[in-house]
């Protein structure tokens, strides 16, 4: 998968606001590619990506056209690549450790909390959801890794946002479950999941 340098995230309280900015942004600037549209809570996501200087013109034309309808917005100008595939679908099966599931009321908020992980640690990022089927609008993101390694990405993650004036909400699994591993490397929404059986108590 080609990474572009830079990409931009915009989020919308209202659905005719984010596609007339996201229209703005694409008349302004060169972009290389877009990911846009509803998500859950009425909202609407746009995501840009191209040269640094494109994207940045094209976020401005974002802001300025969404103004109050804007709920929270990120420009990455050197996006980590495994950030960039997860983005864009891309996951990682076959991780092996702890897990920590970092769970964040915006989008952006959440790319960024992944991006400070996997900049400082060796992490595994398996997933990122964006406000998708049954988030209300939320980010989502699990990691995967040694204990040490899990337990530096969310301290990481926590100042990075707490410094920007943001919150995560996490856990860490320090052992999980085989069965659980195996469900989240095809995905966390309920959902896409098969039944998984068991070697527990039936009905007799």
């Amino acid at each position: 998968m080609k990474k572009h340098p830079a990409i931009a995230i915009v989020e919308f309280s209202d659905i005719p606001t984010g596609m007339f900015a996201t229209d703005a942004m694409l008349k302004v600037a060169p972009i290389a590619f877009i990911k846009c549209g509803t998500v859950s809570h009425g909202r609407y996501l746009t995501l840009v990506g191209g040269t640094t200087a494109s994207v940045e013109e094209s976020l401005r034309e974002g802001l300025f056209h969404g103004g109050p309808s804007v709920i929270d917005h990120l420009l990455l100008a050197d996006i980590h690549p495994r950030v960039y595939e997860a983005m864009l679908g891309w996951r990682k099966p076959g991780a092996t450790g702890a897990l920590a599931i970092i769970e964040t009321d915006t989008v952006a908020t959440n790319v960024r909390a992944a991006e400070a992980a996997l900049k400082g640690t060796p992490v595994d990022l398996l997933e990122i959801r964006l406000a998708d089927t049954g988030l209300s609008g939320k980010g989502i993101s699990i990691y995967q890794g040694s204990l040490p390694d899990i337990e530096a990405a969310i301290d990481l993650a926590a100042r990075y946002l707490g410094e920007a004036g943001s919150q995560l909400r996490h856990r860490i699994i320090s052992s999980p479950h085989e069965a659980l591993v195996k469900q989240i490397e095809t995905s966390t929404w309920f959902g896409s999941q098969t039944k998984l059986d068991l070697e527990g108590e039936t009905a007799s």
